[in-house]
């Protein structure tokens, strides 16, 4: 049991009430300025979710194979392209301890949309802002 103050993480809560594995998970963060760092921390993030029983979706991790962020127009695709994998998802779980105006705006359209929020650290310890239901104390 990964423990904080004596609770179970939110994703072992959510895979003990067995929750289904194709529930799709959006990870979000302010990834860094280096390329190798941010790539290397998206994968470790996913990696977790994975483990947990969801199914990550991480757009840093595939977008940049296509689009080029240097040109505004395919920058502004590759956020329309993550929005519109947000939209789909089940959970939003937010990564790291750095929140920027992107990850701002990501949990404002999650918010939006009643789609779960959750926060993962890479120590594994998570909060829940969920969108109607109660946060796990057991």
């Amino acid at each position: 049991m990964n423990l904080k103050n004596g609770k179970k993480s939110n994703l072992q809560w959510a895979k003990q009430k067995k929750r289904n594995p194709k529930t799709k998970c959006y990870g979000v963060s302010q990834w860094g300025d280096c390329e190798f760092e941010y790539i290397e921390n998206a994968a470790k993030y996913s990696r977790a979710v994975y483990e947990a029983g969801f199914s990550p979706i991480c757009p840093i991790l595939f977008t940049p194979l296509f689009i080029n962020d240097e040109i505004p127009e395919e920058h502004k695709s590759g956020v329309d392209i993550g929005r519109d994998f947000l939209r789909r998802s089940h959970v939003l779980v937010v990564c790291g301890d750095i929140v920027d105006e992107a990850v701002k705006s990501d949990i404002a359209t999650a918010a939006r949309l009643k789609i779960t929020a959750t926060t993962l650290a890479l120590d594994g310890i998570l909060t829940v802002m969920t969108q109607g239901q109660e946060k796990a104390d057991d």
